[in-house]
């Protein structure tokens, strides 16, 4: 059994692909106005203070007694990050600053300036016993749990 196949008529791509909206080809003045429209975009959005913020990888897992939160964060000093927790919500934010650099730099994809890291956690937790530490460009944030948030077995 053989299924229909559908032909298209050859120079159909040159044609207007949208004849009821009225797009043709784009002129090269079309063009210069959307360039010139996104290049005022990015400059509006790159006066804010918040646009170099980014956001390091992190995962968030549980086991019986805490929370950890392990952020990458390789090349960053201790001193530049900060550790907030505070009404179920774990922040971490800091710096990392470029480095100084002889010679001409010819290409660069590591990312600087300032990061953040939110982490809303989900029940009650005891916040005198957070502990966090820097190894091999992990930060590993331990929260533990309330008593209440432990599940705990009940003997029938």
């Amino acid at each position: 059994m053989s299924l229909p196949v559908a032909h298209r008529r050859l120079g159909r791509l040159t044609e207007r692909p949208f004849p009821f909206l009225g797009w043709g080809e784009p002129t090269a003045a079309e063009f210069a106005a959307l360039f010139e429209r996104m290049n005022r975009f990015v400059e509006t959005v790159g006066t804010d203070s918040s646009a170099g913020t980014w956001s390091p990888l992190a995962d968030l897992h549980e086991t019986d007694d805490a929370y950890m939160v392990e952020a990458e964060l390789p090349g960053i000093e201790r001193e530049d990050i900060d550790v907030e927790i505070g009404n179920r919500e774990l922040h971490i934010a800091g710096e990392y600053k470029e480095r100084e650099r002889e010679g001409v730099l010819r290409h660069n994809t590591r990312r600087t300036g300032y990061f953040e890291c939110r982490a809303l956690l989900p029940a009650d937790l005891k916040t005198k016993g957070v502990t966090a530490g820097l190894s091999d460009g992990v930060l590993t944030v331990t929260v533990p749990k309330a008593q209440a948030a432990k599940p705990h077995h009940v003997e029938i």
